[in-house]
């Protein structure tokens, strides 16, 4: 929430969120489609947004985690236009979107903090672009990480460490790679020195050169 919030309006947002919400791993928090209702906050877990095509192909468009709203492409159409899964057990805020609209109106810098949120949602969505527009695997995957670390790190976490709770067929799915093609890039990086691999635990052992590797430096 904006820090320009004084009491009464944080207690106003506070009184907002209708309770919380628990989705076990691997069920879904809303479906393409459904009704849009709510705004949902993540407040423990991680998900990732898909969606199956007519012959059963699910691409993945993103990951989110603590901290990251869920459900904002229901604004466009007032239907949700992906499905949110949960890739752990997780725990999210209900705020329901026509009491949410309802008190942007009273409070203005919850109106632009909203807009600040869905005008990231965008700059997030075209970096991903840009990602697929003419890198090569291991560079893809160099910039997926060091992406994911940096997220980590504004929330607290290390910035040298994280484990995946996303798949690598995720993770290619979302980066347009094949399963195969995402494990030789691990198993580059890992040759190359910049990360070390323990499963699903990363470690990221040359910042600075992955940077390099990303295009990021």
């Amino acid at each position: 929430m904006p820090a320009e919030l004084d009491n009464e309006q944080m207690a106003l947002v506070d009184h907002l969120v209708q309770g919380k919400r628990r989705v076990a791993r691997g069920q879904s928090l809303f479906h393409s489609g459904m009704p849009f209702e709510a705004l949902f906050a993540i407040r423990t877990g991680a998900f990732k947004t898909c969606m199956r095509s007519a012959q059963g192909h699910e691409q993945v468009f993103g990951f989110q985690i603590a901290g990251d709203l869920l459900g904002l492409d229901g604004f466009v159409s007032g239907q949700y236009c992906s499905d949110a899964i949960a890739l752990e057990d997780a725990q999210v805020c209900v705020m329901p979107v026509q009491q949410l609209q309802d008190l942007s109106e009273q409070i203005p810098a919850l109106a632009r903090h909203l807009q600040r949120i869905m005008s990231a949602e965008i700059v997030q969505e075209r970096s991903l672009l840009l990602l697929l527009g003419g890198m090569r695997a291991e560079e893809r995957l160099a910039a997926f990480l060091l992406h994911l670390t940096e997220r980590m790190a504004v929330r607290g976490f290390s910035s040298q460490e994280l484990v995946l709770c996303m798949s690598r067929q995720d993770i290619g799915s979302c980066l347009g790679l094949q399963l195969e093609t995402v494990s030789r890039a691990f198993g580059k990086l890992v040759d190359q020195g910049l990360i070390a691999v323990d499963k699903r635990h990363v470690r990221i052992c040359n910042a600075v050169a992955l940077k390099a590797k990303a295009q990021l430096a």
